[in-house]
């Protein structure tokens, strides 16, 4: 009897540590994006992309101390539509990545109630890191999946994107704050 009770006592131990261990799950980048958009001459908003995203996220529902999440955008991918545009981007002015070619996420942490928290982590945009805290909201797992979605705006002063022309009327040609908007899906590894 005793027997049996230690092995029904393991059997529940790996089941719990089984069903809220911390799974870990890798970005798809053809169901994720990150988007920005900026203010275009205090007129319009010019919107754009990355769609070379890679990383992981390692998340248990019921402990978000366990969690974390690394993403990788290459940003050679930067994508607005205009070709002329983005190379603009992709040069000294603003990117330069042939100097700088990712752009890094790394969390820090977790809080909140179970689907809408706040992440905090570092951002590193051009070898410049700043610590970010934004709200995000956590769907799923479904099957082996999860996905995840934010927002946040970034001055992009802050990380050297400092190219500038003032507008004849004041202004700037392009605005310095920019919203980040994050949709990741994620498939467990």
């Amino acid at each position: 009897m005793k027997k049996v009770i230690l092995f029904l006592g393991v059997m529940a131990i790996l089941l719990v540590g089984k069903v809220y261990a911390a799974d870990i799950y890798a970005i798809d980048p053809a169901h994720s994006n990150i988007g920005f958009a900026v203010k275009h001459m205090m007129v319009s908003t010019t919107k754009g992309s990355f769609s070379d995203v890679q990383g992981s996220i390692t998340y248990d529902e019921q402990d978000s101390a366990a969690f974390k999440a690394e993403a990788i955008l290459q940003a050679k991918s930067v994508n607005t539509a205009v070709e002329k545009r983005d190379e603009h981007l992709r040069g000294p002015d603003f990117l330069d990545v042939d100097k700088f070619p990712a752009i890094t996420f790394v969390s820090k942490s977790l809080s909140g109630t179970s689907g809408s928290y706040i992440l905090s982590g570092d951002l590193t945009i051009k070898a410049i890191t700043k610590e970010v805290s934004f709200p995000v909201t956590i769907s799923g797992p479904v099957g082996n999946a999860i996905g995840m979605a934010g927002q946040l705006t970034i001055n992009r002063q802050d990380y050297g994107l400092s190219f500038s022309k003032t507008l004849d009327s004041g202004g700037l040609v392009v605005g310095n704050d920019v919203a980040v908007n994050i949709d990741i899906e994620a498939h467990k590894k």
